[in-house]
């Protein structure tokens, strides 16, 4: 049964952390995708800013919101 809710819960995108999300990472590749299209990679405290770089160079990185707010303005 706790496997079950763990893998409900969402956990951060960087290779091998289970760690439990607090960021979402909206990106997208101008090269393929249209301009208003966001994908989303989530992260712990740990690799926000790993991710956030990773995206951030290669001009991807669109917005880094609290996994809270993502969450509340989806629910509007």
């Amino acid at each position: 049964m706790s496997d079950e809710i763990a893998d409900e819960a969402p956990v951060c995108s960087a290779k091998g952390c289970r760690t439990a999300a607090l960021w979402v990472l909206a990106w997208n590749n101008p090269k393929i995708h249209t301009p208003e299209r966001r994908k989303t990679w989530l992260a712990c405290d740990e690799h926000r800013e790993h991710l956030s770089q990773f995206l951030g160079v290669r001009g991807f990185l669109k917005d880094v919101v609290a996994l809270s707010e993502w969450e509340s303005a989806a629910d509007r």
